[in-house]
Parts: structure tokens; C-alpha cells; sequence
């Protein structure tokens, strides 16, 4: 076991650090999001991640947005996710891909990899990762914010969850995004991605994980066609 890594353990013992080695994740979107969930699986030691993500930074990002920086206004995305992990844990494989998920490169991007995060912010791209994922038979594990306000959820290949949390033509409430929302939202998915990926018990894939860092309050909903929840983030 590298020193690096001697926190994690008892916590994550020697064999599952082991398997996290050899495992390989996509993070979709480099974002609010994106940039805390690259941070976190550096850092556990994830063998090999793939950043993916079109967008430049701007001004609006500084406020939440871990990866965003003065100095690097108007850079892509992925390439600054792959410079941090570089630095982090250069024993980490990283490929930088900056561009935004299409359906013409979506195959591209899924094949080889174990484990899809989503840290997108628009419906349409959802889909079109969900419906990528399903046909390639991978998990994925969706989380979002807004405001105060996180969600997280496992999404196993074909269940179409994300089409039911996130009917066509639906669209978020507010754009307002707080700084340390997205550090926990990402930190929920880490932790679901961790105990996938080493092969432990995870949620039910039926249920939808909500919480208000407003007032604390955090609690599993039963997710299906009859109780999609309302006003997701």
C-alpha cells in the first residue's frame, strides 16, 4: 500500500483499493459537479479517468466551481480537470476529452470504462449519456444540484430512470448554484461510485437520494413510474 494512500485504509481495505486501482471511470462534465468528483476519485486512486467536457470557463463559475481559476478564464474544461489530476496523482491514467457529449462521439467515450458519473446540467444531454450507457450495459450514477438543494441516484443500464425523473422538454427550475452544494452532491456519488466499483451492497436502484444542506434534511424516496418526484434540481 503507497503512503499516499494509508488514510483510506481500514476505511476501504487493502483489496478494494486494489480494485480501484484497475478501475476505470468516465466523468461527464467538468463543472460545479465535475470538477469535485475528479477531485475525490484522484485522490481514492481510480486507475483511470476520462474527463469530458466542451465548455470554457467564465466569470459565473468562480464561485463554486473547484477546476475554475482567474488565471485559466476562457480554457477548456477537460484539459484543466485532466492538469489537476495530473498533479494530485500523476499514478492516475487520465484522458482529457474537450468536447461536450454528442451522439456521434458517445460510444467513443463510454467504451473501456467500467463506471459513468454524471455531473451534465441539461436534460437533453442526460438522455442522450443514459440511453449511451444502457446500450454499452453501463451503470451510471446521476447527481445534481440547485440552490441548497441535491440529488443522487443509481441508474442501471436500461431502467430509464433518467427519462422519468426528467420527462422530455423539462428543464431546471433555477440556475442558482451555491459553492459547497456541489462538493457534497459529489461526494454522495463518489461514494456510490467507490462501493461499486469494489463490488459492495449499493442502494436500490429504485430509490432517488434528496437533501437540503438548507436545513439539513436528507431522505430516500421511492423512485418509479406512479412517484417520480417533482421540481428535480
Amino acid at each position: 500500500m503507497e503512503e499516499r494512500y494509508s488514510r483510506n485504509v481500514p476505511a476501504v481495505s487493502t483489496e478494494d483499493m486494489e480494485k480501484l486501482k484497475h478501475s476505470r471511470v468516465l466523468v461527464a462534465g467538468c463543472g460545479g459537479l465535475g470538477g469535485f468528483i475528479i477531485e475525490y476519485l484522484a485522490r481514492m486512486g481510480v486507475g483511470s479517468v476520462t474527463v469530458a467536457d466542451g465548455d470554457t470557463f467564465c466569470e459565473s463559475n468562480l464561485n463554486r466551481q473547484l477546476l475554475s481559476k482567474v488565471t485559466n478564464l476562457g480554457t477548456n474544461k477537460a484539459l484543466a480537470a485532466a492538469e489537476r489530476i495530473r498533479q494530485i496523482n500523476p499514478d492516475v491514467h487520465v484522458l482529457a476529452v474537450p468536447e461536450y457529449l454528442t451522439e456521434e462521439n458517445a460510444a467513443r467515450l463510454l467504451a473501456d470504462v467500467d463506471l459513468v458519473m454524471d455531473a451534465l446540467d441539461n436534460v437533453s444531454t442526460r438522455h442522450l449519456l443514459e440511453d449511451a450507457a444502457a446500450k454499452a450495459g453501463l451503470t451510471m450514477i446521476h447527481g445534481a444540484i440547485c440552490g441548497w438543494d441535491l440529488q443522487v441516484m443509481l441508474v442501471k443500464p436500461g431502467s430509464g430512470m433518467m427519462h422519468q425523473l426528467y420527462p422530455e422538454g423539462s428543464s431546471p427550475s433555477s440556475k442558482t448554484s451555491l459553492p459547497f452544494t456541489p462538493a457534497v452532491c459529489a461526494a454522495f456519488q463518489v461514494s456510490m461510485a467507490v462501493r461499486y466499483l469494489c463490488g459492495h451492497t449499493l442502494a436500490k436502484d429504485t430509490e432517488l437520494f434528496t437533501g437540503s444542506l438548507k436545513d439539513l434534511s436528507f431522505e430516500s424516496v421511492p423512485f418509479g413510474a406512479d412517484n417520480t418526484p417533482e421540481n428535480a434540481p
